[in-house]
């Protein structure tokens, strides 16, 4: 499956922090990849199997997606001591 691919590729770039994928009943899905910094993000937008990968989700997977990027301004986490 290509999401595995993409993901173990993500996993092993530097700069990787997590990623997560949700999907909904009605087939929609959302992976969020988190990297520490722009350069690592910038690098995986580049890497060429990721871009022959999207290219690929473009021809034969998806009739439409979207990207967005951003910076996080603020982290807060909470967990309860068990």
């Amino acid at each position: 499956m290509l999401a595995a691919e993409m993901t173990a590729l993500a996993q092993g770039m530097p700069g990787f922090i997590n990623s997560k994928t949700f999907a909904h009943t009605d087939g929609e899905r959302v992976t969020v990849v988190t990297f520490k910094d722009i350069a690592s993000h910038t690098a995986w937008k580049e890497h060429p199997a990721h871009r022959q990968a999207q290219e690929i989700g473009r021809e034969r997977l998806y009739s439409e997606y979207s990207i967005q990027v951003g910076i996080s301004s603020h982290s807060h986490s909470f967990k309860l001591d068990e």
